[in-house]
C-alpha cells in the first residue's frame, strides 16, 4: 500500500476509534455522579424523577411570572427557550427575540401542556445519558460493583407441570436436574443481550445467584431473567370482559386485594381468571388499560415456539415480534385457533395481557405480536430463541454491591501499570534513541485503539482484562523490537535510511504475522470455551493483538516514511551505541 493509503487508513481509524470511545469519555468525565444513579436507575425512578422536577420549575416559573410577568428566563431554565421555540415554530408564529417568562408560557395552550414539555425535556435527557452508559466501556464487578440478583426456584409450580406432562411425580433428582440446566439457559443467554462477564452459580438447593458488573439496567436484567414460559396463549372472553369493566367501575373499592392483586369477583366462573392488559407509556412502563377475562386453560405454552426474530409493522412502522413454532406447538396452535374462530386470542406474558387479536381463521406455524416498544421487542425475541427454563425463576433480591477489590487495591493495580507502562517506554527510548520515540507513539495509538474497540463492542473491562491489556502492551513491544532489529541489520549492510526501513518492515512482516496469528488462534478458542475472567481476559487479549499489529504495521510504518522521506533523515539513530 502506498503512503497516501496508510496516511487515509490510519486518519480513518482515528476518526471511527475516536466516535466509539466518545460515549466511554462522555459517561465517566460528562456526567455526574448524581445524574448516573439516576440514569442507571429504573423506568420507574426516572418517572419520578421528571414528574418531580417538572413539579418544581412549574412552581418556580408561575412564581416569577404573577411577580414580574416580563422578567427573563433563569439561568437554570434556559431549556424552556427551546421548548417555547419548538411550540411557536409548530404554530407558525413569529418567534421571540428576548425571551421573557410570560412569552415562554405564552407558547403553550395551558398549564397541563407546559407540565408536560418539561417531564418530557426531563425524561429524554436521562434516556440520552442512559443510552450512552449502555454504549460506555463498563468496569467489571472486582473494579466498580454491580448488581446482585437472587433467583429462588418454584418448585411447586414445576412439580405440577411435571405432574401433567409425564403422569408422574418429580424426584429429587429430576428438580436438581432442572435448576442446573436453568443456570446453563442463563448463561447461554448473556452474550445475546449484551451483559458481559457475569459471575452465575447455585447457592444451596433451590437458589441461583447472579452478579453483574457496572451499572445494569434492572429491568433489561429481568427480562433476560425470563423464561419461555412467562409466554402463553388463552382465549379471552370479551362478555365477561365487559361486565368485569362495568362492575369495577361501579364498586371500584373491589378492584383489588388487600395484598395489592387483582380481586375475581363472584360472577366470574370457574376455570377462568382476571388479569391486567397493560401497554407501554412514554417512559417503557407498564400501564394498566383495562380488565381482561381469560379461561384458565393455557391454550398454547411458551415452550412451543422455535424461533423469533423483530421487524417492522408495514403499516405502522412499529416493532412486531415473528416467532415460529415447533411441529407440535403448530398442531397445537392450529387445533386452537380452529376451535374458536370469531373468538379472541390473548397474548398473556408474566401473568399480564400484552396484546390481543381476534382470530379470523386458523392459525398453525407462524405468529407475529405487537404491543412492545423497540427494546422490549428484541429483548423478548432474544428470551424466545434461547432455551426454555425448565423450572420458573423467582427474583428473591435485587440490590447492588460495592466492587471486591476495594478503591485502594484497583489503585495499587493502576499504579503498577503506570510504573510498569513508563519502564517500557523509558527502555524504549534509551535503547532505541529516536526510533524508540517513535515505537512509544505507536504504543499509545495502539492503547487508544484497543480502548476504543472495547468500548464500541460493550466488553467489561476486569481485572483479568488488564492482565490481557498488560500482555498486549508486550506484544505490541515485542513487534517494533523486531522490525527494529531488521532494520538495524539493514543499515550495517550500508543501504540508505529509506531503504533499510522499506527492506526491515518487508522482513519482519511475516515473522510478526506467525506469532502474532497463533496467539490470536489460542486467545479466540479461550474466548469461545472459557466462561467470566478467562473469557475477559481472551477477549482483551484477542483485540490487543489485532491492534498492535495495526500500531506496529501501519502507524509506526508511516512514521518512519515520514522522517525518512519528507524531513530527509540522513542517519538513523537506531541503537544506544550509535
Amino acid at each position: 500500500m502506498s503512503k497516501r493509503g496508510r496516511l487515509i487508513v490510519v486518519l480513518l481509524v482515528l476518526v471511527v476509534c475516536g466516535i466509539f470511545l466518545y460515549p466511554t469519555f462522555q459517561w465517566y468525565y460528562g456526567v455526574t455522579e448524581e445524574t448516573k444513579d439516576l440514569a442507571t436507575g429504573s423506568r420507574e425512578q426516572i418517572r419520578e424523577y421528571a414528574r418531580g422536577q417538572a413539579t418544581d420549575d412549574l412552581a418556580v416559573v408561575n412564581e416569577l411570572v404573577q411577580e414580574q410577568p416580563d422578567a427573563q428566563v433563569p439561568e437554570g431554565l434556559t431549556f424552556l427557550k427551546g421548548l417555547a421555540r419548538e411550540r411557536y415554530e409548530e404554530m407558525g408564529r413569529d418567534v421571540p427575540r428576548d425571551w421573557t417568562m410570560s412569552e415562554v408560557l405564552g407558547a403553550f395552550p395551558d398549564e397541563q401542556t407546559f407540565f408536560r414539555a418539561i417531564e418530557n425535556h426531563y425524561r429524554a435527557e436521562l434516556f440520552a445519558i442512559k443510552e450512552t452508559s449502555e454504549s460506555a466501556l463498563q468496569l467489571g464487578l472486582d473494579l466498580s460493583g454491580g448488581l446482585s440478583v437472587l433467583l429462588e426456584a418454584d418448585v411447586d409450580s414445576f412439580q405440577d407441570t411435571f405432574l401433567q406432562r409425564y403422569e408422574r411425580t418429580p424426584t429429587a433428582d429430576d428438580v436438581d436436574t432442572a435448576i442446573q440446566q436453568s443456570l446453563e439457559i442463563l448463561e447461554n443467554r448473556i452474550d445475546q443481550f449484551g451483559v458481559a462477564e457475569p459471575s452465575i452459580r447455585r447457592q444451596g438447593d433451590t437458589q441461583i445467584a447472579v452478579e453483574i458488573a457496572g451499572a445494569a439496567d434492572p429491568d433489561r436484567v429481568y427480562t433476560f431473567l425470563m423464561g419461555r414460559g412467562a409466554l402463553n396463549f388463552r382465549i379471552a372472553d370479551q362478555e365477561a370482559s365487559q361486565q368485569l369493566e362495568q362492575y369495577y367501575a361501579d364498586n371500584p373499592g373491589e378492584m383489588y386485594t388487600a395484598d395489592g392483586q387483582i380481586r375475581t369477583p363472584d360472577f366470574i366462573e370457574d376455570g377462568y381468571k382476571v388479569f391486567g392488559y397493560y401497554t407501554k407509556d412514554e417512559y417503557g412502563i407498564d400501564d394498566l388499560q383495562r380488565f381482561v377475562v381469560v379461561r384458565e386453560e393455557i391454550g398454547l405454552d411458551g415452550i412451543y415456539i422455535e424461533s423469533a426474530t423483530v421487524g417492522d409493522d408495514p403499516i405502522t412502522g412499529r416493532p412486531v415480534v415473528n416467532f415460529r413454532l415447533t411441529v407440535e406447538g403448530g398442531e397445537r396452535f392450529h387445533t386452537l385457533t380452529s376451535n374458536n374462530v370469531n373468538e379472541t386470542l390473548a397474548v398473556v406474558m408474566d401473568d399480564r395481557v400484552r396484546a390481543m387479536a381476534t382470530i379470523t381463521e386458523p392459525i398453525r406455524e407462524n405468529v407475529q405480536m405487537r404491543g412492545f416498544g423497540r427494546q422490549e421487542a428484541q429483548d423478548l425475541a432474544v428470551v424466545l430463541r434461547t432455551a426454555a427454563l425448565p423450572i420458573e425463576l423467582d427474583v428473591v433480591s435485587q440490590q447492588a454491591v460495592g466492587a471486591s477489590l476495594g478503591e485502594d487495591s484497583v489503585q495499587q493495580g493502576l499504579w503498577a501499570i503506570s510504573v510498569g507502562f513508563g519502564l517500557i517506554i523509558l527502555f524504549m527510548l534509551i535503547y532505541y534513541r529516536r526510533a524508540g520515540v517513535i515505537a512509544d507513539i505507536a504504543l499509545l495509538f495502539n492503547l487508544f485503539f484497543l480502548i476504543s474497540v472495547l468500548s464500541a463492542f460493550n466488553l467489561t473491562l476486569t481485572l483479568t482484562s488488564i492482565a490481557g491489556l498488560i500482555l498486549t502492551v508486550g506484544i505490541a513491544v515485542d513487534a517494533n523490537v523486531i522490525i527494529f532489529e531488521r532494520i538495524k541489520e539493514e543499515y550495517r549492510l550500508g543501504k540508505s535510511p529509506e531503504a533499510a526501513v522499506r527492506a526491515g518492515y518487508r522482513k519482519a512482516f511475516w515473522t510478526i504475522m506467525d506469532a502474532n496469528i497463533t496467539t490470536f488462534i489460542a486467545a479466540l478458542v479461550l474466548s469461545q470455551l472459557g466462561t467470566g475472567p478467562i473469557q475477559g481476559f481472551a477477549n482483551t487479549l484477542a483485540v490487543g493483538i489485532v491492534t498492535s499489529m495495526f500500531s506496529a504495521l501501519f502507524v509506526s510504518r508511516l512514521i518512519f516514511d515520514f522522517c525518512v522521506e519528507q524531513l530527509k533523515i540522513k542517519t538513523l539513530r537506531i541503537s544506544w551505541r550509535a
